[in-house]
């Protein structure tokens, strides 16, 4: 069985701009290093114009006679931004002073490099003993519509539903190993428009000032304390993200105001009621505004037990670190996984992650395949 050198691959990967919801080569770099590890690989792509279509790669090797662990993450990455902000092409994937630097480094072409090169090395011992199986989308970094979502249903469908699941993102704090991830905070976006009458400011009897009302409504949904955490979540904390009239006049009543927020809720609430809150709320002030809601996520959180104690083993084993077990952070795809199976999260250092200059040190690539493959190890003991 060969074995893959998780620094080369990790450049390889960012080589392809794939940002979402392009491709440009990633899945490719990836299923041809898995498909030369002897894995079946399955393309499903998915969706249409704007969000997508998006591609994504299920790859899986061995049978049923044993657990069925699975690796997860994403191809895609954000854009580059400012380019003149680069010290390096962000997509050559440069090598300088012990650190790989491009798009993707952190977050998360590195870990599918090292999870792809701890696999190969637990293959040169023998056969899977039960069933690894790659999750792959390329749609976390986006709307996150056509990616790991329908892959679920598709997994479902063909009998193929994981018994456990590690996501690669960029956990990791100041050194790596010194967090993992075990449950996530749910995301709430609103969006809130008041109409009103325009007029002179000199008559407000013959206008309807809309800001008024979005003012009342903010402070009213501001007031509330959502929760004060608890013990294995921070509070939750809703946060008006943008308010908008467009008003260039001084002396002009605007016909319309907008505004905008997001809630990052614990275990403590559901979306559902998170949002009828704010539909009584935006009601009360103002019944004829329009209020839109997109939750993308609900909050989870995986107990610590069985796989938590594995993975933290394995990342003892190799950097004599015990990880904090932490929920903390944006939304990931674990928040789809956890409905089929128990799901944790354990990476890279994220301290670059979407910044210029995003960088991986090559030592902790070489260090994170060397967990993945203890944990594999662990798994299939």
């Amino acid at each position: 069985m060969s074995i893959l050198d998780p620094i080369p691959l990790t450049c390889d990967l960012i080589r392809c701009p794939s940002v979402t919801p392009a491709d440009e080569g990633a899945l490719d770099v990836l299923e041809r290093a898995l498909t030369g590890l002897g894995f079946t690989c399955t393309r499903l792509p998915f969706g249409h114009p704007p969000d997508g279509p998006v591609d994504n790669l299920f790859a899986t090797i061995g049978d049923g006679n044993g657990p069925h662990f699975a690796f997860a993450g994403h191809s895609d990455v954000v854009p580059a931004g400012d380019l003149g902000g680069w010290s390096e092409d962000p997509f050559a994937a440069a090598i300088r002073d012990g650190f790989i630097v491009g798009r993707g480094a952190a977050d998360m072409k590195g870990a599918l490099a090292a999870m792809a090169a701890a696999t190969a090395r637990h293959l040169a011992h023998g056969p899977i003993k039960g069933r690894l199986s790659f999750i792959i989308t390329g749609d976390e970094e986006g709307p996150a519509t056509f990616g790991t979502a329908p892959m679920l249903d598709w997994l479902e469908a063909n009998h193929l539903v994981p018994d456990l699941c590690l996501v690669g993102e960029p956990t990791s704090q100041a050194h790596l190993g010194d967090m993992m991830k075990i449950g996530r905070r749910g995301s709430l976006n609103a969006w809130i428009t008041v109409n009103g009458a325009q007029g002179h400011v000199a008559y407000p009897h013959r206008a309807s000032n809309p800001i008024t009302p979005l003012v009342a409504i903010l402070a009213a949904l501001k007031a509330r304390a959502l929760d004060a955490g608890n013990d294995w979540f921070q509070p939750s904390n809703l946060e008006i993200t943008d308010v908008a009239v467009g008003n260039p006049a001084t002396n002009l009543i605007p016909a319309q105001a907008r505004a905008r927020l997001n809630i990052r809720f614990n275990n403590e609430h559901s979306g559902a009621a998170l949002e009828a809150w704010i539909r009584d709320t935006v009601a009360a002030h103002a019944p004829s505004a329009h209020l839109e809601v997109k939750i993308s996520g609900e909050a989870f959180l995986t107990e610590p037990g069985a796989l938590s104690t594995l993975v933290a083993e394995a990342v003892h084993a190799v950097t004599g670190r015990s990880p904090e077990l932490s929920t903390t952070g944006g939304t990931s795809d674990a928040r789809f996984i956890r409905r089929l199976c128990p799901v944790v999260e354990f990476g890279l250092p994220g301290q670059s992650m979407h910044k210029v200059d995003e960088h991986a040190a090559v030592a902790d690539v070489a260090g994170l395949a060397d967990i993945y493959a203890a944990v594999l190890d662990r798994v299939f003991a």
